[in-house]
């Protein structure tokens, strides 16, 4: 086997993409940042392959730092070494993701060899962590892997009928920017991820502004939204979904990802996808009464120095 490691995108583009596409949705979030992100800053990105004897691909990671590794595996190579044959690479060129964000058992097994533990001991969904592995390298501090949350990658082929919410839906305005921000932020906090300045917020928020990507939902108020989040080849994924804790209930979720999907589907995409929180069963059900089924689980996990 044979670490590579990619200085040029789209050179990188050009050799992964197809192996990728085989699993779309699964891989969404690897092929939208791949294809969608801006490249201004790349000298901080980990874009590698394992390939095999052979030169097939084996494996895919990508890391944008700050944000979290992201992996592929062949589903054949299990047990080839090529989960192993990455870590030793990244200890050797000196990169250090904060985390890794796989299909679950990947996840753990990328965590288990990078932190040099003995396993997760199999936790359940919902636990509040592994315990944690630990790795302990020449002249360096403690390492040990920190489970963060599970996640369920939802797949939309064709809309099911529902029942609309009072209101009706209509895209971001300049005025929504009073509140916008501190909704999503909310979400952040709601679905434990890290928040962002609120003039940060605001200013990627106004960038969405005309583009017909922010839905908000109204019912004499704004009261719920939804985001026309990434770009795959033949998807797209629908993100920042958000109600107001003293509007839910009402089914004004359930009609504005209801809207957001439509669209994505009339506009010649084949799917639409969404990451949902394992541990929020009612947010999953807003998904699933639309007819987003269950596609794989996956694993954030981060890395902390003991």
């Amino acid at each position: 086997m044979k670490f590579n490691r990619y200085i040029d995108v789209d050179l990188f583009i050009a050799d992964v993409l197809d192996v990728l596409l085989v699993d779309e949705v699964c891989n969404n979030l690897i092929i939208s940042i791949l294809i969608d992100s801006k490249r201004d800053n790349t000298e901080n990105w980990l874009l590698s392959t394992i390939t095999g004897d052979d030169g097939g691909i084996l494996l895919v990671a990508v890391c944008t730092l700050p944000f979290n590794l992201l992996l592929w595996v062949d589903d054949g190579c299990a047990g080839s070494g090529a989960i192993e044959l990455l870590v030793s690479e990244l200890r050797i060129i000196g990169f250090k993701p904060p985390g890794v964000m796989a299909e679950r058992k990947l996840a753990r097994h990328f965590a288990d060899a990078y932190c040099g533990g003995s396993g997760f001991g199999g936790s359940s969904l919902g636990s509040t962590g592994f315990g944690g592995a630990s790795f302990i390298a020449p002249g360096s501090n403690r390492l040990k892997s920190v489970w963060k949350m599970t996640m369920v990658i939802m797949k939309l082929d064709e809309l099911s009928e529902y029942k609309k919410a009072p209101g009706f839906c209509r895209m971001l305005c300049e005025d929504d920017i009073s509140f916008t921000p501190l909704w999503e932020q909310a979400f952040c906090i709601d679905c434990r991820l890290p928040t962002y300045k609120l003039s940060e917020s605001e200013e990627r928020i106004k960038a969405r502004i005309g583009k017909n990507i922010h839905y908000i939902w109204v019912d004499n108020e704004p009261v719920a939204q939804a985001v026309f989040g990434r770009n795959t080849p033949n998807g797209a994924a629908v993100s920042w979904v958000y109600t107001p804790p003293e509007h839910r209930g009402r089914g004004y979720a359930t009609s504005v990802v209801a809207e957001l999907s439509k669209n994505i589907l009339a506009g010649g995409k084949s799917f639409c996808c969404l990451f949902a929180d394992a541990a929020n069963p009612a947010s999953c059900a807003v998904y699933r009464k639309l007819g987003y089924v269950d596609v794989c689980e996956v694993d954030e996990i981060r890395f902390d120095m003991i």
